[in-house]
């Protein structure tokens, strides 16, 4: 493992434990060299999750660009990183433990949505801004009323995760990042 500061291959293990989903083990890292930590994450390799993209494009599900989106979402508020890391955790989890194959990237903002709701409804308005492309400050006051609502928990049948038969290697690939 390369420390991602320095590049130096001589690192240590300072503490491990699982994530709070249970399908990872965690690991905070010092670097031997510069003496940096970072952390580093041993997952069980699965078979990759497609995102459909709203311009109809397919990429493989990429857990840093969600973990971007809500770090965004999060920022300058009192959340620690732990906290924002489960959260992406969960969201590939539920997706995950659902056996879909295929998700459109509407389903995986909408349960960005509703984790955030929870969180911190500052990170939420802010998230909400970007996923939901706001146009005027009418729609940020829609969406602030919404959060007066009480939370759904169904989804749509527009945002149902899409299930596709298996694929075969060749059609894996290692895509690009962006879940629209």
């Amino acid at each position: 493992m390369r420390c991602p500061f320095c590049g130096d291959e001589d690192s240590r293990v300072v503490d491990s434990r699982d994530s709070e989903s249970g399908d990872a083990i965690r690991r905070r890292r010092e670097c031997g060299y510069c003496g940096r930590r970072y952390t580093t994450y041993e997952r069980v390799e699965e078979a990759p999750l497609l995102v459909i993209k709203r311009s109809g494009v397919e990429e493989v599900f990429a857990r840093p660009k969600l973990l971007n989106g809500l770090l965004r979402a999060c920022e300058k508020r009192h959340i620690s990183l732990e906290r924002i890391e489960r959260v992406a955790d969960e969201i590939e989890g539920e997706l995950r433990r659902e056996s879909v194959q295929r998700v459109t990237s509407a389903e995986i903002g909408e349960r960005a949505l509703r984790h955030l709701r929870d969180l911190d409804r500052v990170a939420y308005i802010r998230f909400a801004s970007v996923y939901r492309q706001f146009d005027d400050i009418e729609q940020f006051q829609n969406e602030l009323a919404r959060l007066d609502e009480p939370p759904r928990h169904t989804a749509k049948p527009d945002d149902a995760p899409v299930d596709q038969p298996a694929l075969t290697t060749t059609e894996r690939g290692a895509g690009g990042m962006s879940h629209d």
